[in-house]
């Protein structure tokens, strides 16, 4: 079973301003600093003349009888709203591991795929596309415990991660043997040791009292850069203050075995280390940043699909092209 790497209170960390600047060149890191100035002060001014504020648009049942217990706030979206088979299978493993899912979209989605996602959901939601993903999981948690009773396990996760194309179920499996507490896939310490929140498990009373805390209180921003430090990193640092245990299945600690020297400067591991992560230690997931974009220009990105299963490949595809359809 995958060992958790317990996140240990910190003081300080870089700034998220200069997380990366020992792995970049200076002239790309001091654009990218520029850039993201750019965005805080633009976003800051906008926020404060028009606040943003997310709006559930529609509500309808899924296909599924709830169980109660473990619920999961999967979030999507795609520039035409399509959904795709792997989103649509990510939604079907996660609901296999036993939880309860609410889809929530930030796109509108055509109706064939919007009732095809029905078959592993208790309940779909579709909201105005503010807020990112911190905002659609505040959302769609006030809309579920509206309608449900108050769970012993959350789930955040959402399709920005291709795959999987491993099995995910002992994974859960390895998170819910470390008690209660908060529970990742990866850490980075970027601004701070964090979980990063692609896919994040808030387990016994207090830790799920916690995140809706977290999530209650998140304010919407055009700031893409202020929502990530005020609810990824934010969620983290307040979940160690208020006492709860902090865990990722693959943090620094398991990846340092699998690396020539101790991971130190403020990677990314799901960019920087992504193949030692697929290859190594049995990660099931690639970041489709990292494979649509790569921004640190890593070498050997572009032969990503031969590191997993062809027919998985396939679906990563498919899924890559309507996230790059406009």
């Amino acid at each position: 079973m995958t060992a958790l790497t317990d996140i240990a209170p910190h003081a300080g960390g870089l700034p998220r301003l200069l997380h990366g600047l020992p792995l970049h060149a200076p002239l790309r890191s001091l654009t990218r600093a520029m850039r993201v100035g750019a965005e805080l002060a633009s976003a800051g001014v906008l926020d404060r003349i028009a606040p943003l504020h997310g709006n559930v648009l529609e509500e309808a049942t899924g296909a599924q009888p709830v169980r109660h217990g473990a619920l999961a706030l999967y979030l999507h979206w795609s520039p035409g709203g399509h959904i795709s088979a792997m989103v649509r299978r990510q939604v079907a493993l996660w609901h296999d591991c036993g939880f309860d899912v609410v889809f929530v979209t930030n796109a509108t989605p055509p109706a064939a795929d919007w009732d095809a996602v029905a078959q592993h959901c208790v309940l779909r939601l579709r909201r105005s596309n503010v807020g990112r993903d911190f905002g659609a999981w505040r959302d769609a948690a006030a809309v579920a415990l509206a309608r449900f009773p108050m769970p012993s396990e959350i789930l955040l996760a959402n399709d920005s991660v291709l795959g999987p194309f491993r099995p995910i179920a002992p994974l859960v499996d390895a998170w819910r043997a470390g008690g209660d507490g908060l529970f990742g896939m990866t850490e980075s310490h970027g601004g701070g040791a964090h979980l990063q929140s692609y896919a994040l498990l808030a387990r016994g009373g207090g830790a799920v009292a916690s995140m809706l805390a977290h999530l209650a209180d998140l304010r919407d921003s055009r700031s893409k850069w202020r929502i990530v430090q005020r609810g990824e990193i934010g969620l983290t640092q307040r979940m160690l203050r208020e006492g709860h245990r902090c865990a990722a299945l693959f943090g620094h600690g398991t990846l340092n075995v699998h690396v020539q020297r101790p991971v130190r400067q403020p990677v990314n591991p799901t960019h920087h280390l992504w193949r030692v992560l697929i290859e190594q230690a049995g990660y099931p997931f690639i970041k489709t940043d990292l494979v649509r974009r790569n921004p640190a220009r890593l070498p050997g990105v572009e032969r990503w699909a031969d590191c997993v299963p062809q027919a998985e490949a396939a679906l990563m595809r498919d899924h890559l092209a309507i996230m790059s359809a406009r």
